[in-house]
């Protein structure tokens, strides 16, 4: 997993509330394991017609939001059934945050496990914030310093844990966080199951 820097970025705006995670990754991809390339699935039925035209209103697919790393919701974003496919299609896009009052709570533990941010503000604010990115205001993630600022000007706190906000900016995965809590008592239990039974760890010599 990729550090999570400080990002500038115009941010896409979609209002819509309950946006589940059918509607972020269709379930007819799901058998699509690899991760590399599902960007291109991202929010499909929206953003295409059913013979791949672009559809020109929706937003991703217009200036300067198409390469928008930033993304404000609705209440309720990645709700719905378990798919870690969402998270995934949605980093694949080049999105690293999303913003909204609320998330479903499998897609937010999704997106911290991958390294994108679900940032959770109120609703009044997440809805002046959409009114300032319809506008293309630039918005910075500073994660490091724990701000988000539109156009220069500090907005809200990034209020996330702190073993979050260090796995986020070290691109630490569950098996580097587990290495790092676990490290000493995982080499200490080797050691002694190497004592206790060395005949295991004999190499095999043809």
């Amino acid at each position: 997993m990729k550090p999570f820097t400080t990002i500038e970025s115009h941010a896409a705006y979609l209002p819509a509330t309950n946006i589940d995670t059918d509607i972020i990754f269709p379930a007819r991809y799901l058998l699509l394991l690899d991760r590399e390339g599902l960007g291109q699935y991202l929010f499909r039925d929206r953003r295409y017609e059913d013979d791949g035209t672009p559809v020109p209103d929706f937003v991703l697919n217009r200036a300067p939001f198409t390469d928008a790393k930033v993304l404000i919701a609705g209440s309720g974003f990645g709700c719905g059934s378990s798919r870690e496919q969402a998270v995934w299609a949605l980093t694949g896009h080049g999105i690293c945050c999303v913003i909204a009052p609320s998330f479903g709570e499998i897609f937010a533990s999704n997106s911290l496990k991958n390294g994108l941010l679900p940032l959770i503000l109120s609703e009044e604010l997440t809805a002046d914030l959409g009114a300032r990115a319809k506008i293309g205001a630039i918005f910075t993630i500073d994660l490091q310093n724990r701000v988000l600022k539109v156009d220069g000007e500090a907005v809200a706190p990034i209020d996330i844990p702190e073993d979050q906000r260090q796995a986020l900016l070290n691109g630490w995965d569950e098996t580097d966080i587990l290495v790092k809590e676990e490290g000493e008592r995982i080499a200490a239990f080797e050691q002694s199951h190497r004592a206790a039974q060395p005949w295991l760890f004999l190499e095999t010599r043809l």
